[in-house]
């Protein structure tokens, strides 16, 4: 037999012969109604095929069951393995994540934004572009939903959970400075507030160890191409009368990384540590393809899963207060370094 041709949410329980506030109570949380009622619903499901209109029900209830989730890139590895983190445990929790990407676009951010308003979403987690004139937008919903941001805080006030920048450079400096020349710093382009942390960072360990530090000079840059930008840089530098200021480049993160190494390679320079070689490059974050590099990257490794977790759950328990919380929490984690061929 043909199934019954369910559109609405008023014709299921008609089909199942229940109320529409019972039908509507199993699909919020289906534990919550009797079981013998529940095993009626879904043998009507089975027979219908019905499935409700998610965002149509959500834009009805005082909080959605949805979570809206803004990133940068889409594609970039890091970005990939916090959202799944992130949807696994949103699924858990009985809620829908909502995932855009901004593609390191301001204008696209502000319409992810407004996207996720119209939505009704229940809370966010959003790893911003810093670009300022979001700032006051992003800051206005804050006072109506719970924001987490992540990978860089929006501002110093704002939820937050990410790496420790001031520990996991103090340990990539320090290990760096042990086994070899002083680390010059390659920065990235300042697309978020991650660029200056992260100089302040490596400035701040080079003087706490009484060495000077050492800044690559870089042409301006706002794009995310973050691997181009590393290869530029370092070519340009390398072509340069001065050349680099040492044979150790400390890189602002593994993609910046990842085009220093292929200009070194391209300018006939063999990267890695030990007399044999010319040049050692670091990174930072620990991309999933910096072990397969060549030479495989060393590194300091950001925890994504844990990122995502801590950021979820910090979300969640945002989500039971009536309003946002009027104290920020900052969750910062601790680094591990990696040491592989580079350096």
């Amino acid at each position: 037999m043909d199934k019954p041709a369910v559109k609405t949410m008023e014709e299921f329980a008609q089909l199942v012969g229940l109320s529409r506030p019972t039908v509507s109570k199993y699909f919020n949380d289906p534990g919550s109604v009797r079981a013998k009622t529940r095993e009626r619903i879904e043998e009507a499901i089975r027979q219908s095929g019905f499935r409700p209109n998610m965002f149509a029900m959500n834009l009805n209830r005082r909080r959605s069951n949805i979570l809206g989730i803004i990133i940068p890139n889409s594609t970039d590895p890091f970005y990939m393995a916090l959202t799944r983190r992130v949807e696994l445990l949103a699924n858990e929790a009985g809620f829908l994540a909502f995932i855009l990407s901004s593609d390191g676009n301001p204008a696209l951010e502000q319409r992810a934004i407004e996207t996720l308003k119209s939505m009704n979403i229940a809370g966010a987690i959003i790893a911003p572009l810093g670009d300022r004139s979001h700032q006051q937008t992003l800051s206005e919903l804050g006072t109506t939903i719970p924001l987490v941001y992540v990978d860089s805080p929006l501002d110093e006030t704002s939820s937050f959970v990410g790496t420790n920048n001031r520990q996991s450079f103090r340990l990539i400096v320090d290990y760096l400075c042990r086994s070899g020349e002083p680390p010059c710093y390659l920065g990235m382009p300042p697309v978020n507030n991650n660029a200056r942390r992260r100089e302040v960072a490596y400035i701040e360990a080079m003087e706490a160890f009484k060495m000077a530090p050492q800044l690559v000079e870089t042409t301006p840059c706002d794009n995310w191409d973050f691997e181009r930008f590393g290869f530029e840089q370092m070519q340009r530098s390398l072509r340069s009368d001065n050349g680099l200021p040492t044979r150790t480049v400390l890189c602002a993160n593994d993609r910046i990384a990842f085009g220093a190494i292929a200009a070194a390679w391209q300018a006939g320079l063999k990267v890695g540590r030990g007399d044999d070689y010319d040049i050692r490059i670091a990174g930072h974050d620990d991309h999933p393809l910096s072990r397969y590099a060549c030479p495989p990257i060393t590194t300091v490794a950001q925890n994504y899963d844990e990122i995502g977790r801590l950021a979820t759950q910090l979300l969640l328990s945002n989500l039971d207060n009536e309003s946002p919380p009027a104290v920020s929490n900052r969750i910062l984690l601790d680094a591990q370094i990696m040491l592989r061929s580079s350096a």
